[in-house]
């Protein structure tokens, strides 16, 4: 079985996050997308199930990016992965979902050629930069393959993928052929914090980079030199909050002033 876990290099939720022209500024203290460390839980897990059945598997990590989106590859393989790969070149700069999603399948059909077919491509449920949660269904779409989204417990067995969702107060089972993308949410697992032998063993696993030149040969790939972008950001600022907020003091009255002041607003 392999498995592709596409991952995203973004600004760290906990720096200063800053806009010119209205773009978010990266190459700051930019890290692996929080989310996306459950992806590749998911996908490490599954692959332990097959090997502990004695069947083969293999975890690809992939990404589209900077150059420095590699330090999210090196933190996959850390925790598992057994290869990565990155797809950087100045022409994707300014992708949208879309553009991405087209590079990211042609990358996975690439990965099929090269190492084998791709059984199963697993995702994060959203970036914590953009927060569209669109690449799951965009990249499913683009790869021709069924999307089970929002997965919080997975499962592969017969050829097929099985997982658990919670939607609208009710719990769902569906069920899909592979190969198929899912998306998994951060209920599904908690990640592995990867030993100092997983890290050393990290260095030697094989990562690659691939740039537009390298996808064009592909099937669907001589389509992406003719892509842009769709959709733009024109403006991006960043949100201050007015006024300093009041604070009091609580010796007994702090639930009756609460009160007071919600009447205030309400009036």
């Amino acid at each position: 079985m392999r498995i592709v876990v596409c991952v995203k290099h973004v600004p760290d939720m906990q720096s200063e996050r800053r806009f010119e022209g209205g773009r978010l500024v990266r190459g700051e203290d930019d890290v692996l997308n929080e989310l996306d460390e459950n992806a590749i839980e998911a996908a490490v897990q599954l692959k332990e199930t097959e090997e502990d059945a004695g069947r083969e598997a293999e975890v690809v990590a992939l990404t589209m990016g900077p150059e420095d989106a590699e330090d999210s590859l090196v933190r996959a393989l850390q925790m598992g992965a057994d290869r990565a790969y990155i797809v950087s070149d100045e022409f994707l700069e300014g992708s949208d979902v879309i553009t991405t999603a087209s590079v990211l399948s042609v990358a996975i059909a690439k990965i099929s050629e090269e190492c084998g077919p791709v059984d199963l491509v697993i995702t994060g449920m959203a970036s914590l930069d953009a927060m569209t949660s669109m690449l799951p269904g965009a990249l499913a779409a683009k790869a021709h393959m069924p999307l089970l989204g929002l997965a919080r417990s997975l499962s592969v067995d017969s050829g097929a993928v099985t997982i658990e969702r919670a939607v609208d107060g009710y719990t769902e089972t569906v069920r899909a052929a592979l190969p198929a993308v899912v998306s998994v949410t951060d209920q599904i697992n908690e990640p592995r914090y990867p030993a100092f032998a997983a890290m050393k063993a990290a260095r030697k696993k094989p990562l690659d980079q691939w740039g537009i030149d390298d996808l064009v040969e592909v099937p669907g790939g001589e389509a992406l030199v003719m892509r842009r972008a769709l959709t733009a950001v024109t403006h991006g600022e960043e949100k201050t909050r007015d006024g300093a907020g009041t604070i009091i003091q609580d010796a007994g009255e702090g639930g009756r002033a609460l009160a007071d002041y919600i009447l205030s607003v309400v009036k």
